[in-house]
């Protein structure tokens, strides 16, 4: 301890007692009233002013551990891609111990096998567009994910992209449904039906769901109509925070897209001229994929079984 300019007649005097044979120390009064103040007039004043600098010299080491932190934390995002644990097998392990939580090991293990067959559709419709696409990456509670440098050239490739993963989920949650009725298995039956949900949900035309993907080619104002959708979904059922999440992204991504064609630039006119047939066929894919997963859901309704209550999943 720094004890420089305290003199050591300023403490208080101490006597040694005993108390039933055994030592008691007890404060005296000080030698002197006057010894306890410093030549400045300020009591302990340099002590204090020691305290406030290995105070204010702690608090600095905090703070450079704290940027060290931050500084090692953004190096892990950035590494996040290339990290073993974090590839497609790793993220698909952690999500479904997590939903396991909840459904049971075996329902969530077909979960995100549906996941991971839906995002497969826009993989191997990416690269039909030419464009290198990452593998599949797991978000628990949040559901997968995919990255590229872009989603095509134009709105049609965007539309193709958007929709290739609804189509091949909506035929996996379908061989799921089949494969339950045949072995008479509900559990089974009640996982095609999530997986019916799963891309009916997505299929809401607002980016960056497919469904709205799938509009930038069809008809680009029913952004706001899926907009309106999802905020009637915010409010109106019991609070859900992915729900949140999106109304956020999709929010951002209809303000920012919409500003973009207001400038009606040549390069926004070609990347949304579609001839009409083309949107046409866009439209009859849309509206007949959604009819199809409404149909597969009204049949494959499972309310309960073995005690599981599925109609709450």
């Amino acid at each position: 301890m720094d004890e420089t300019g305290v003199a050591p007649t300023t403490y208080p005097t101490h006597s040694t007692t005993t108390l039933n044979g055994v030592p008691v120390t007890h404060a005296g009064a000080p030698t002197s009233p006057a010894s306890a103040v410093t030549a400045n007039g300020e009591p302990f004043g340099k002590q204090h002013r020691g305290l406030r600098k290995r105070i204010g010299s702690a608090l600095a080491g905090i703070g450079a551990l704290a940027a060290k932190f931050a500084t090692t934390l953004k190096a892990l995002f950035v590494a996040l891609p290339n990290l073993k644990l974090l590839t497609t097998t790793g993220t698909a392990l952690i999500s479904v111990a997590a939903y396991s939580l909840f459904w049971g090991w075996e329902f969530a293990a077909g979960f995100v096998v549906l996941l991971f067959i839906h995002e497969m559709g826009h993989v191997i419709a990416l690269r039909r567009e030419g464009i290198p696409a990452s593998a599949p990456m797991f978000v628990p509670f949040m559901g997968a994910l995919i990255t590229a440098r872009s989603l095509g050239d134009n709105a049609l490739a965007e539309a193709r992209v958007g929709l290739a993963g609804p189509i091949l989920g909506s035929l996996a949650a379908a061989a799921v449904a089949v494969v339950g009725e045949l072995v008479h298995s509900d559990m089974l039956i009640a996982l095609a039906y999530v997986g019916f949900l799963l891309n009916l949900f997505n299929l809401l035309p607002i980016v960056p769901l497919d469904g709205g993907r799938a509009m930038a080619a069809m008809a680009p104002w029913m952004w706001f109509v899926g907009f309106g959708a999802l905020l009637v979904m915010l409010f109106a059922l019991p609070f859900n925070p992915i729900v949140l999440v999106i109304v956020l992204f999709g929010g951002f991504e209809l303000y920012r897209r919409w500003q973009l064609r207001k400038t009606r630039s040549p390069a926004q006119e070609a990347y949304y001229r579609v001839a009409p047939h083309h949107r046409l066929l866009v439209g009859v894919v849309y509206i007949g994929l959604a009819a199809a997963l409404a149909f597969g859901m009204a049949e494959t309704h499972v309310l309960a079984s073995a005690g599981h209550n599925f109609g709450r999943l």
